[in-house]
């Protein structure tokens, strides 16, 4: 699936943002919106603004709420506390706002990078990303082949699923995606986290939804809040696994965890998020 460098820049500028005051930050509506606005861009954004209020120090964790829906028609403003400055870390909190009601808030928490202990839990990297299934192999556009199209659809990102979604079966805890932007990013480690934070949202929620319904046709879906760990440094437009389980259901939510590892199976960040998923007609019990 090619993309146009064009998007790739203009995927990168969405996620810059204007100054409007100190602490204070604009982040202007992208053309590949639809519906709603994407939780993913308003993450990234949000990400963003709190980038510029430190120096030198980069995002360990976040955890996030989705509070409303966002209008893609217009800007969000972004509002930053700069809640504390130690030598070590620092921690920032972002109200996203538009017309005048929050619609998302974030804390991040930031380190500066620091020798220490190392390990992490074997791999379960099996397959490249060229061995899981693309559209081309099931005869299908990227429109169709990829769940909820509108939040992919013009965005420069290529996606490849361990299955195709007309083969998801009900009951599956877990699957795996390998993802990347489809071009070149400029050589700033705080742009490759943020897209990450951008591109993690596209599919965790779905993990928990799969195991029941094919699609979110037959339910009210929303992503309720977002939380990563990023434990290395990452290059978003090299091939990441994302290797998501949804551990638990009930009261009509659905939790997800997923771990992003790179090629050579280094784990990268980690996330965690809880949806709304409503079933609109009474489930069948499994």
């Amino acid at each position: 699936m090619g993309a146009d460098q064009d998007d790739v820049d203009a995927l990168v500028a969405s996620l810059d943002l204007e100054e409007l005051d100190r602490n204070l930050y604009r982040g202007h509506p992208t053309y590949w919106e639809r519906k709603r606005l994407f939780g993913g861009i308003v993450a990234g954004q949000a990400l963003s603004a709190a980038y510029r209020t430190v120096d030198g120090i980069h995002v360990h964790s976040l955890h996030s709420y989705f509070l409303r829906p966002g209008d893609p028609s217009i800007p969000v403003i972004l509002d930053v506390d700069r809640i504390r400055d130690g030598r070590s870390f620092a921690t920032r909190r972002v109200v996203a706002r538009q017309r005048g009601e929050a619609i998302f808030n974030l804390a991040a928490s930031f380190h500066r990078d620091e020798e220490g202990f190392e390990h992490q839990q074997v791999t379960p990297i099996l397959r490249g990303p060229l061995e899981f299934s693309g559209p081309e192999d099931f005869g299908m556009s990227p429109r169709d082949f990829f769940p909820h199209n509108w939040q992919t659809r013009g965005i420069p990102i290529e996606i490849r699923y361990d299955r195709a979604p007309s083969e998801w079966k009900p009951g599956a805890l877990e699957r795996q995606m390998w993802f990347r932007i489809n071009g070149e990013l400029p050589d700033d480690r705080s742009v490759h986290n943020i897209m990450l934070t951008y591109l993690s949202d596209l599919a965790l929620m779905g993990t928990a939804v799969s195991a029941h319904a094919p699609s979110f046709d037959n339910l009210m879906g929303a992503s309720l809040d977002h939380a990563m760990w990023f434990h290395r440094p990452v290059k978003a437009n090299n091939w990441l696994l994302y290797d998501m389980r949804a551990p638990s259901a009930s009261g009509a939510r659905g939790f997800n965890i997923g771990h992003i590892y790179t090629e050579t199976g280094i784990l990268v960040a980690s996330a965690a998020q809880e949806g709304l998923m409503r079933p609109l007609t009474r489930p069948v019990d499994m």
